[in-house]
């Protein structure tokens, strides 16, 4: 039987309520595999995770966009006038995943954003932003090393040219130390990707606690805290 409290409580005590995760790793990590893996994100569609959170990611909307338009995902072979038109549909997908993060975050969604990482300074503008409105926020790391990352990229749909792996790649082995000093040391996962496999339980372990346990932001514990007031009033 239902409980009258249960009903009330549903949503504010949602296990992704107030939680955003940040991915952070070049082209060809992997970090669609470690989202599947440690969150039970979709791979096809990342649209929401078996713990609530949802999907943030302008690479998988590119795609679809590209899919659509007939245009093909290899941007890398792409004559000049395909290519600005695919270029324009970038900012078409930036646009669209920019409307839906905004929507989850009005209804305090748990978000699991998706990004190479080589921007750190975009990361911590983000970061400062969901905490002022009451996010907890984590990081995984995805690693491997730049062949892998290569190969991986090359041998992908949507291919990218191997500079620009080779420039993402090291901007986030150079951006590793600040992400460390930004999200410390328990709000912060770093995984090692270079070959597909089963993540440690340890792992899975620190992932799946954190969408899990207490809120600690204090805006949102006193939002919590107003709505179960408004719901018994």
């Amino acid at each position: 039987m239902i409980k009258l409290l249960d009903i009330l409580n549903e949503g504010v005590y949602d296990p992704g309520i107030f939680k955003a995760v940040f991915t952070a790793g070049g082209p060809g990590s992997g970090k669609s595999y470690t989202a599947s893996n440690l969150f039970g994100m979709p791979t096809n569609i990342p649209t929401v995770s078996a713990q609530g959170l949802k999907g943030v990611n302008t690479d998988t909307a590119l795609e679809t966009l590209l899919k659509k338009s007939g245009l093909g995902t290899d941007i890398q072979k792409m004559g000049p006038d395909k290519y600005a038109q695919a270029m324009l549909m970038r900012a078409k997908a930036k646009k669209q995943v920019g409307a839906a993060m905004k929507s989850y975050i009005n209804g305090k969604l748990g978000l699991l954003i998706d990004g190479t990482g080589h921007n750190a300074n975009k990361i911590s503008i983000k970061k400062k932003g969901l905490e002022k409105l009451g996010y907890d926020c984590f990081m995984v790391f995805v690693n491997t090393t730049l062949e892998v990352a290569l190969e991986r990229n090359a041998n992908r749909e949507r291919v990218l040219p191997a500079d620009i792996v080779k420039t993402y790649w090291s901007d986030c082995q150079k951006n590793l130390g600040k992400f460390q000093s930004m999200f410390g040391a328990s709000s912060m996962l770093i995984v090692d990707n270079s070959t597909y496999k089963e993540f440690p339980a340890q792992v899975k372990k620190a992932a799946n606690e954190f969408v899990s346990r207490p809120i600690k932001n204090p805006v949102a514990k006193a939002w919590i805290k107003k709505e179960l007031e408004l719901k018994k009033s």
